[in-house]
């Protein structure tokens, strides 16, 4: 397992998958471990993945500043990764809230980011956060499933403020809810350090117009890759982000969730890699 120091002496770990030119992946969670992403569905077979575990993640060690997990301060890392691997420009994918960690690398080094893969990303980093109206109207399109009825409601309370996160509400997450959903599922619980999470996007983490601002002068290509049923971000959400880039397309990936490699691997690799060349 492959390891670099980050500027504030923190050992960072990370991990490869597959062969090829390198394109480097930051989880989501927030501050989960990167385990979770897997190959992403087979995107290995086309690109060398190296997956980043966040500081106080996986094989990372914790640091001794716990400020240092806030978003903005994680861009250092990031770049003290491309160093460490030698990359003059690299290509950038992230999943979910690990896009606001990426939009914020590409705002600050721009000049160092080829490509950028958002991948089921809210876009907290620019203003844009997914609502409790957006994740109760993408819950409403699983009406047809057998869990739902026993799910919704409780999954309502818990988006308007009551009631702790029941396992119950974890199929609203996938865009189909079967066996391999479910074991991809039961490897969450190690995965998250809950007081990185906290601080990952507290005060201070995150100055929407200059990010905005700062991306609108971005060359480089972007995508921005929705799932059809997914509440954060919906669609219209992820095409809203797109608008934000010079040169931008979004996609959308039919039924699936937050998950999309997990839904669909086969319609995930084949567009995410037709992106990354």
């Amino acid at each position: 397992m492959p390891t670099f120091t980050a500027p504030d002496g923190t050992e960072l770990a990370y991990h490869l998958r597959g062969t090829g030119a390198p394109v480097v992946v930051l989880p989501g969670g927030p501050m989960r471990a990167s385990a979770y992403l897997g190959d992403l569905g087979g995107l290995s077979a086309h690109r060398q993945l190296v997956l980043l575990d966040l500081r106080g993640t996986g094989d990372s060690a914790v640091p001794v500043d716990p400020g240092t997990y806030r978003c903005d301060r994680l861009v250092d890392d990031v770049e003290a990764l491309r160093v460490r691997l030698g990359l003059e420009r690299l290509d950038l994918l992230a999943h979910s809230a690990g896009g606001s960690l990426a939009m914020l690398y590409a705002a600050r080094y721009p000049e160092r980011v080829a490509r950028l893969a958002l991948i089921t990303a809210t876009p907290w980093a620019l203003g844009m956060p997914a609502t409790t109206e957006d994740r109760l109207a993408a819950a409403r399109l699983r009406e047809g499933e057998p869990w739902f009825a026993g799910a919704f409601p409780a999954f309502a309370e818990w988006l308007e403020g009551g009631g702790d996160f029941d396992p119950a509400f974890i199929p609203f997450f996938y865009g189909r809810w079967d066996a391999t959903a479910a074991a991809h599922a039961d490897r969450e619980g190690e995965q998250f350090n809950d007081e990185a999470a906290e601080l990952f996007g507290s005060e201070g983490a995150y100055d929407p117009p200059a990010t905005r601002a700062a991306l609108a002068a971005l060359t480089s290509p972007v995508l921005v890759h929705a799932g059809e049923v997914d509440g954060g971000p919906r669609p219209d959400l992820a095409r809203r982000a797109a608008g934000v880039f010079r040169v931008a397309e979004v996609a959308v990936q039919p039924g699936a969730g937050h998950y999309p490699w997990v839904d669909d691997p086969e319609w995930f690799v084949r567009r995410v890699a037709a992106f990354l060349g």
